[in-house]
């Protein structure tokens, strides 16, 4: 079973970013490195929720440009795009069919839940080789910044 490690900063300014897109939903990159069955988040990276406005209360999108610049962007930290964030206002932290629909099997998923403006809950998740259904990962938060 696949381990995510996050250090307590970097988990704070991911509840502080989602806290101010809430009533919408906001994301970002998780950059890291993965060593056998552990994956360490080095850095976040807010990504600016680009779906319908009407549509952000639940939805959340990013371009395909956000991906390449983020790319490039870990590449040159000598890290990778191990993964993405995002925020349910005022539901659980578990993926949803939509979530399962856009993800994809190599990466790691962080979900917040958001309940009335306050970041809540944080869960790791990782969506199964068939497609089928997310498989909810162990999440660890120690280390240093």
């Amino acid at each position: 079973m696949t381990t995510v490690v996050i250090n307590p900063s970097l988990r704070a300014r991911i509840f502080e970013q989602l806290q101010r897109s809430y009533p919408n939903e906001g994301g970002g990159f998780l950059l890291g490195e993965q060593r056998g069955q552990t994956v360490t988040i080095r850095d976040v990276r807010p990504v600016e929720n680009v779906f319908d406005t009407d549509e952000q209360y639940h939805r959340y999108a990013m371009t395909p440009a956000d991906w390449m610049r983020l790319e490039d962007e870990a590449d040159a930290s000598g890290l990778t795009l191990v993964g993405y964030y995002h925020s349910h206002p005022d539901h659980p932290a578990i993926p949803s069919e939509y979530d399962r629909t856009h993800a994809l099997p190599n990466f790691r998923y962080l979900i917040t839940s958001v309940q009335q403006g306050n970041a809540a809950e944080l869960r790791a998740w990782q969506l199964s080789e068939d497609r089928s259904r997310f498989e909810e990962l162990t999440l660890r938060i120690d280390g240093q910044s």
